[in-house]
């Protein structure tokens, strides 16, 4: 999970060049995040501690404030309907650009209706969802909750966002991650 929330920052815009300030300090470059090597637990623990500096990872602060210690991760491939029914964060941006429901659906439609949240344009998404309909490929989602029926978007908003807009086109790479302490984070 590491590996890929690292993997799906580095390439936004709004994270990336964070997550890259903090690289060369660690004396680290982009191939740790870029080709991650699974099996080294050096770089792994090297993972971690980017995380950690950059989003509260294993500290219970900032994103993963209330997260859960111990979580089981699978991979999946999710239909229309399933990330239609994918949640955003409890977060003022995902739920004003949602009109307050947090369902990338309605949230695409307010984009199509030139509504945007708190004043951010909403060309990023736009841009995402050209991009996945020229046939891009995405970074897998990170999806949360106890257990698989009700999942949070925990990485990959503006991605999930895109699909719906492109009306979801294909199936959705996911990482997901349940535990039954997860509803302190995934509400």
């Amino acid at each position: 999970m590491v590996a890929c929330f690292l993997s799906g920052e580095l390439s936004s815009q709004r994270f990336g060049q964070r997550l890259r300030s903090h690289l060369a300090p660690a004396g680290q470059s982009e191939q740790l995040l870029t080709h991650p090597d699974l099996s080294d637990a050096v770089a792994n623990t090297a993972r971690r501690a980017l995380l950690a500096a950059t989003r509260g990872y294993g500290e219970n602060r900032d994103l993963f404030e209330n997260f859960p210690d111990q979580v089981t991760w699978i991979r999946a491939f999710l239909s229309a309907g399933e990330a239609a029914d994918v949640r955003y964060i409890d977060y003022s941006y995902w739920v004003e650009l949602s009109g307050g429901s947090r369902r990338p659906t309605d949230a695409a439609a307010r984009i199509k209706a030139g509504l945007r949240a708190l004043d951010v344009p909403n060309e990023p998404f736009v841009d995402a969802a050209r991009a996945l309909m020229r046939g891009e490929r995405f970074p897998p989602l990170i999806l949360v909750g106890e257990n698989q029926d009700n999942l949070v978007c925990l990485e990959g908003h503006l991605r999930l966002t895109a699909y719906a807009l492109a009306d979801f086109p294909t199936g959705i790479e996911c990482l997901i991650g349940t535990a039954p302490a997860m509803g302190r984070w995934a509400r």
